[in-house]
């Protein structure tokens, strides 16, 4: 049965009574995720909470998106100091130091293309929302989204068996900040670009055949809000058909995506990657092999989808998503959850 919203805000309301949250004993109990987010919750007080918490299977959590538009949660514009502070905490439990850069990057760049386009009143880097997705505080799956104009991060939690992180989407609004700007050269996506332009500028000329799907690029990731599964097969070059230096390329180009989170979680990415049978992966090209041409690369197995387009603005505005096409919003783990569940019943 769904949860109602209201039923779904007494319970995190509950957290706030008499002025703070359970006793340090159920705190201590607690994975720091959940923890965390009660954290930022009783900081905003249970007045504001239906601003940020939604049911677990409402619409609101599936509903993620990467373009500037109105979004369930509350945003950073609306949270002190100290609030915003735990907001980060809460990224930094699913995040590495590497995610948390690029975040803050991200952020900073919504406010260099206000500088740049004139349009300070629309470019907000404040307009950044954090939503919570069930009750934190129970043995329930929940979860969290944190979203904004370029950025995507929503994870699922099932307590005591673990969290997903995808789709993870991070952009790039200029990927390169262009000269006589006070932040000239900045690169959020820097590696994600480099690694790539070294792979494709190393196959041969039959291996190219191969990678490259078209002449153009597609002129958007494919996998994006809704389309999430429209990528069934693999296409490009397979790495059973690349050398070990091709190999090694492919995989530090994964890591640049999958180590945005903390390292246990990319550690077992990488183990399933490999598990599932590496000769399954697959690098697809499209569009221009220069920098200054649209291009996108795509790269594909049993438990990854990577795909980066830079079409826009002169290759200049970058996309970038991360799914588990078995696991994209917690989907496999929910599953194996509701299982275990059956089972006791």
């Amino acid at each position: 049965m769904k949860a109602s919203r209201r039923s779904v805000l007494r319970a995190a309301a509950a957290l706030t009574l008499s002025g703070g949250l359970a006793t340090p004993a159920v705190l201590r109990a607690r994975e720091p995720m959940a923890e965390a987010a009660l954290a930022f919750l009783e900081s905003i007080g249970p007045a504001r909470h239906d601003r940020v918490v939604f049911p677990f299977d409402g619409d609101e959590r599936a509903d993620w998106h990467f373009v500037p538009r109105s979004r369930p949660g509350i945003t950073l514009k609306d949270l002190k100091t100290e609030q915003r502070t735990l907001v980060f905490a809460l990224l930094a439990t699913a995040l590495s130091d590497q995610g948390i850069r690029k975040v803050e990057g991200v952020i900073r760049l919504e406010g260099i293309l206000g500088e740049i386009s004139g349009n300070t009143w629309f470019r907000d880097p404040e307009n950044y929302a954090i939503a919570i997705f069930g009750d934190a505080s129970g043995t329930a799956p929940w979860g969290w989204r944190f979203e904004g104009h370029h950025l995507s991060l929503s994870v699922t939690v099932v307590p005591g068996q673990g969290f997903a992180v995808t789709p993870a989407f991070f952009g790039a609004n200029p990927a390169e900040v262009p000269k006589r700007h006070s932040h000239a050269g900045l690169r959020v996506l820097k590696r994600e670009h480099e690694l790539a332009f070294a792979l494709v500028g190393g196959l041969s000329a039959e291996q190219r055949s191969t990678a490259i799907l078209q002449p153009d690029s597609f002129g958007d990731i494919l996998t994006g809000p809704g389309r999430e599964d429209s990528l069934r097969r693999p296409q490009g070059l397979a790495l059973s058909a690349m050398n070990t230096v091709q190999r090694s390329q492919v995989f530090d180009l994964v890591e640049a995506y999958v180590r945005n989170m903390r390292a246990a979680v990319a550690e077992q990415e990488m183990r399933d990657l490999r598990d599932a049978g590496l000769e399954k992966l697959h690098f697809a090209w499209a569009g221009g092999a220069t920098p200054d041409t649209p291009h996108y690369y795509r790269l594909h197995g049993p438990t990854v989808i990577i795909e980066y387009d830079n079409t826009q603005n002169g290759a200049n505005h970058a996309h970038s998503v991360w799914h588990d096409p078995r696991n994209g919003l917690g989907r496999d783990l929910l599953r194996r959850h509701h299982e275990k569940d059956h089972r006791r019943g």
